[in-house]
């Protein structure tokens, strides 16, 4: 089944849109994230780097695409269906589809791929006195 950028921001929650994209996958799993020489030539691209400033702008600089959910720091472009080797070989569509794409954070990327969403803190901790001093309460 494939998935796509327009369903997912169809759905009308940071958690859902974060579940419909989950991955479940393994470190080491063969996707283009295990050829960093390609990796490489991907991102750096000047056609990547067009696509991914056009990205940034339709997703309002949102982690997927989620009003409410500003990115800070470093963007990732997430593929929504996996991206393979034989994909790079081959110029494959999927590549730079937009449909195919979405924006996030680093720890959401590696939530969906490896992981799942305890590891996002999308709320605020809420600090106390001394709440990390344990014989001072």
């Amino acid at each position: 089944m494939m998935k796509t950028y327009s369903e997912c921001i169809a759905l009308p929650t940071f958690k859902e849109r974060f579940e419909y994209l989950m991955l479940k996958g393994n470190v080491g799993d063969p996707t283009l994230a295990n050829y960093a020489f390609l990796k490489s030539r991907l991102y750096n691209s000047p056609r990547w780097r067009r696509l991914k400033r056009d990205l940034i702008v339709r997703d309002l600089g949102c982690d997927l695409a989620s009003e409410g959910h500003e990115l800070k720091g470093r963007i990732v472009l997430h593929h929504i269906n996996p991206v393979f080797y034989e994909d790079y070989i081959s110029e494959s569509p999927k590549l730079y589809d937009p449909e195919n794409l979405i924006c996030c954070s680093h720890m959401t990327h590696e939530a969906i791929h490896y992981s799942d969403y305890s590891i996002i803190c999308d709320e605020p901790i809420v600090r106390y006195p001394n709440d990390t001093v344990p014989w001072k309460r």
